[in-house]
């Protein structure tokens, strides 16, 4: 009898073992989703409401999970934006840096946690991070000289209205324009940066410009809300220049453009942008590598760099770029102009 107790306590205790081996084994298949920290700048400007939308949906498609914080333009406020994503232990942590300087301490703790830091849109100088999502911000500036090389003639003066200082695809962006202003011979009258993009900070320099504007023939804006901006200012003071180029094919850039009074924008796909980004950044998150040739300077380091062109759109191309696309539609861009609607 007793060995009849001692076999069946045996068999119960093996069962027992047998279950805690097996609830193990299941819970060891139950992976915890990716964890993915996405900082902006800010949602002002229309174009970071795509970037977002489509990088969450684009995400949480490939199963990881996506919290978003928006800096709304403070620097520090993207430093606890890091360190509290640090706390929550999240597998990647992207980010629209605001200063391109800014924030290095923060990504080194984070990548000493095991974080990976990707930079979007604008790259972090020095700050070594895993990856670099962007559209050639050089090629930007050579399709806004060449606006002005395919409408001027050379010796044709042109102000520049570039965006933050601190954003280093500005720079990127201005050495592009430079070099197409001269192959088309065009003259940069004087060069005016917006602080932290401000579109105030735009018309302020019309206004307090306006000799000078008036030997302008064209002006180069850092993107469609500085264009939208200089376009009033000049408006305002009853200045009128015939090549007003911007970036990012905003809606009402777009509506300027079949009214004629803004002649180009780049257009940057940021859906496609934005696709790529949360693909790769899932890839990071689950160990695996990017195949990317390319490489950019971050000022000390190489880092890997997904690059991707954008287009110039004029009032000739516009149907088939932004339209057909699907980026605007069609009622919305012809809203004050219907009748020259396709």
């Amino acid at each position: 009898m007793k060995k009849q107790r001692l076999l069946l306590i045996l068999g119960m205790f093996l069962l027992l073992l047998g279950g805690c081996q097996i609830q193990e084994k299941d819970d060891s298949h139950q992976k915890k989703s990716v964890q993915i920290g996405v900082i902006f700048d800010t949602f002002v400007v229309e174009r970071w409401q795509r970037d977002r939308d489509v990088f969450v949906a684009t995400a949480q498609s490939l199963g990881a999970e996506v919290d978003i914080q928006n800096a709304n333009g403070s620097v520090e406020k993207q430093e606890e934006s890091i360190r509290y994503y640090i706390k929550k232990k999240m597998d990647c942590i992207v980010i629209v840096p605001i200063e391109s300087e800014a924030l290095l301490d923060e990504i080194r703790m984070a990548q000493k946690e095991g974080i990976k830091v990707i930079s979007y849109d604008r790259l972090v100088q020095g700050g070594k991070t895993d990856l670099y999502v962007s559209f050639d911000s050089e090629e930007v500036g050579r399709l806004m000289g060449k606006a002005f090389g395919d409408t001027l003639k050379p010796g044709d003066g042109v102000v520049m209205v570039c965006g933050s200082k601190t954003d280093g695809n500005v720079a990127m962006m201005e050495t592009g324009f430079r070099k197409a202003a001269s192959e088309y011979g065009l003259e940069i009258l004087d060069v005016t940066y917006a602080a932290d993009w401000e579109a105030e900070e735009a018309r302020k320099y019309v206004d307090g410009h306006v000799e000078l504007m008036r030997k302008a023939r064209g002006v180069m804006c850092g993107n469609d809300n500085l264009a939208g901006s200089v376009l009033q200012a000049l408006a305002e003071n009853q200045l009128e220049i015939p090549v007003v180029v911007g970036q990012d094919a905003d809606l009402d850039a777009c509506q300027r453009i079949v009214e004629e009074s803004q002649y180009m924008t780049v257009y940057k796909p940021v859906e496609k942008l934005a696709k790529k980004a949360a693909e790769a950044t899932v890839k990071l998150a689950k160990g695996r590598k990017i195949a990317e040739e390319n490489q950019i300077s971050d000022g000390k380091y190489q880092v890997p760099y997904i690059r991707l062109r954008p287009l110039a759109v004029t009032k000739k191309n516009i149907n088939a770029t932004i339209i057909d696309s699907g980026f605007h539609i069609k009622e919305e861009i012809y809203l004050n102009r219907p009748e020259e609607m396709p």
